[in-house]
């Protein structure tokens, strides 16, 4: 059975700090462009698991957008629903790495044309869907949440199950109208992807054991946690909590890891896989992302990720 999956939300480039500790108040060395944008690489990834995958964004009509595309577009996606912008630019992301471990980001993307995806006719786009996947990370400006609650409530007329991953920015934390939004889109969502720490932060319960139980008690048949380097979890109605080992890789990038995690996931359960086999490969797509350089390089079609699974263990 193939995946029917549509996903919304920003398409950009991204663009690599040379090095560890690069300071972005005085010039340095940049890798890129990359294509980028979380609902991207997630439809990217399913796309490549074989999931029959609709992209709605929009990128504006200039060389980064023209790279997004040709990367999507050869990778299976459906871009029939991807506007090319004549009047603004495509988005792009500045990424810098810390010796602690942590990123941080400088983004141009609401003002840009990658901020004004919007679907338009979601009866026609939704109809014969199994899945509408949304993240918290498009979620960056009025507009945009707007998008988001517009597609939620399409498909809740429509009874199409909805995904979704938090995918928090922690500048959203900061405004109460897009974390009521984003509480809203999560209250409906038949799977929630999320990664460590984003529901507590989320929904205010101490664990994300404790909220994947709030979340099952209600619209939720599946939740998923990402645990980065130390793996993942499956909590499921009346089922006891599955989880996968982190796996023993190189790291060189670890953006884009998690939404190539969910896209796998999404492609195989979708597709009739149980559950608890679908997060395994999830586990080893998320693994493997990490270790090329830029947040879609990583992505493997699914015989790649059976055949590299053999060689990995347990970090």
């Amino acid at each position: 059975m193939t995946a029917r999956l549509l996903c919304i939300g920003e398409i950009l480039v991204e663009m690599v700090a040379d090095e560890v500790d690069q300071s972005n108040l005085a010039p340095g060395g940049w890798r890129g462009p990359y294509p980028s944008g979380a609902p991207a690489i997630l439809a990217d990834q399913a796309a490549l698991c074989g999931a029959e995958v609709s992209l709605v964004g929009s990128v504006g009509a200039d060389d980064f957008g023209a790279a997004c595309l040709a990367r999507l577009r050869a990778s299976g996606v459906g871009l029939d629903r991807v506007r090319v912008d004549e009047t603004g630019t495509t988005g792009v992301a500045f990424v810098s790495y810390r010796s602690s471990g942590e990123r941080s980001f400088v983004f141009h993307l609401p003002e840009t044309a990658s901020g004004r995806f919007r679907l338009t006719e979601p009866e026609a786009a939704l109809g014969g869907v199994d899945c509408v996947h949304l993240m918290g990370s498009s979620a960056f400006s009025p507009a945009a949440v707007e998008a988001l609650l517009e597609v939620d409530a399409a498909a809740a007329a429509l009874g199409v199950r909805t995904s979704f991953d938090p995918n928090l920015r922690p500048e959203m934390l900061n405004r109460p109208e897009y974390v009521a939004a984003l509480r809203r889109i999560l209250g409906r969502a038949w799977l929630v992807l999320a990664s460590e720490g984003e529901l507590p932060a989320l929904l205010g319960d101490g664990t994300d054991a404790r909220c994947a139980a709030r979340l099952l008690a209600g619209g939720a048949e599946l939740v998923v946690v990402k645990r980065g380097a130390a793996g993942a979890s499956l909590f499921r109605r009346g089922a006891d909590e599955v989880r996968v080992p982190g796996l023993a890789v190189d790291e060189v990038d670890p953006t884009g890891a998690g939404d190539c995690f969910g896209g796998t996931f999404l492609a195989l359960h979708l597709g009739g896989m149980d559950a608890a086999e679908a997060l395994r490969y999830a586990n080893v797509a998320g693994a493997m992302a990490v270790t090329r350089r830029g947040p879609m390089s990583g992505n493997r079609t699914f015989a790649e990720l059976q055949a590299v699974e053999r060689s990995l263990t347990p970090a």
